[in-house]
């Protein structure tokens, strides 16, 4: 399964190597002024844009591999832990979800990335990572450790801080299933990034997916949703609704005995025929829901675990306030 399983197995990486030679919070302003004032005539009077995501996929990063490691089309790969083996140590960038903001008051915007670290075994860490432009140089300002299969929920930049809600290991969880729902912060300092007390929400529940209509994504590894047809579902006191790309479907959610647990059913719905292909996806996205037997979080998105005979696979959906 790969990195794909590391990530749809629910874990989460963001990358903040402490590097400061930025301009911090504490230098005078005129000091700043003056910082701001070279970068904008080097880019012709206009502030330096953020690091674009391309730009963060092939950068060098420290704190995470002793060393450092620099990345190629958002991955790394060490070599072998014993020669010819399979297990190496592996880095990676999460696709499609940076932040930008300031964050060291100097009026330019820094990028925050989030990256992943496996060494072969069943745990995955995370990092969050800030990048800036430094005299014209891209330079990894600070790394920070989120934490091991921490999921995440959702990510911004508020009051110049790095916040991010997550899903992590409480006091009695295994490590494999965090139930512990909580905001962790982070601020830019001279010594890199500082972790404030978190705030912990609670443990995680089905009201934790109230509120959202969850647009479907993903049908399991690299199965994109046909682009003609919208697959929606929604959660609320009476069960889950949605559409399921021809007719619309109603029942049961069913939350198991520990938290993160969760089956569907019975459902029913409405019997409109459609095209061949829409009713094809429509009965395959129905036959996945009804083997769903967890739900979690996946970089911002809701990730549904199912299992159907031997396999297992990952409905991923985005949210869409309602």
């Amino acid at each position: 399964m790969g990195d794909w399983y590391r990530e749809t197995g629910f874990f989460i990486a963001v990358i903040l190597a402490p590097i400061m030679v930025a301009c911090s919070p504490q230098q005078d302003q005129a000091a700043v002024e003056t910082a701001q004032a070279e970068v904008q005539a080097a880019s012709g009077s206009r502030p330096a844009a953020a690091p674009t995501p391309a730009e963060l996929a092939a950068m060098r990063y420290t704190g995470i591999i002793a060393g450092g490691v620099t990345l190629q089309d958002g991955r790394w790969e060490g070599e072998p832990f014993v020669e010819g083996a399979a297990s190496r140590p592996v880095v990676g960038m999460v696709q499609d979800f940076t932040l930008t903001g300031d964050l060291d008051n100097d009026g330019l915007d820094e990028a925050v990335a989030i990256l992943w670290e496996s060494s072969g075994g069943s745990g995955t860490n995370s990092y969050v990572a800030v990048v800036g432009r430094r005299d014209a140089r891209l330079v990894n300002i600070a790394t920070a450790l989120i934490g091991d299969r921490v999921q995440l929920r959702d990510a911004r930049i508020a009051d110049g801080r790095v916040e991010l809600d997550v899903v992590q290991q409480g006091p009695d969880d295994a490590a494999c299933c965090p139930t512990e729902t909580a905001t962790r912060v982070w601020v830019l300092a001279d010594e890199g990034l500082s972790e404030m007390d978190a705030s912990h929400k609670g443990t995680l529940s089905l009201l934790d997916l109230q509120g959202q209509e969850w647009l479907l994504v993903s049908l399991g590894r690299d199965v994109p949703v046909l682009d003609s047809l919208e697959v929606t579902l929604t959660f609320s006191a009476d069960g889950v609704a949605g559409h399921s790309g021809c007719n619309r479907y109603f029942g049961a959610a069913n939350p198991g005995e520990q938290s993160g647990e969760l089956r569907f059913g019975p459902l029913g719905g409405t019997r409109m025929a459609c095209p061949p292909a829409a009713m094809d996806f429509e009965t395959h996205y129905l036959q996945m829901l009804a083997g769903v037997t967890r739900y979690g979080f996946l970089n911002g998105q809701l990730a549904l675990t199912v299992q159907q005979d031997d396999s297992v696979s990952v409905l991923l959906f985005s949210p869409r306030d309602l």
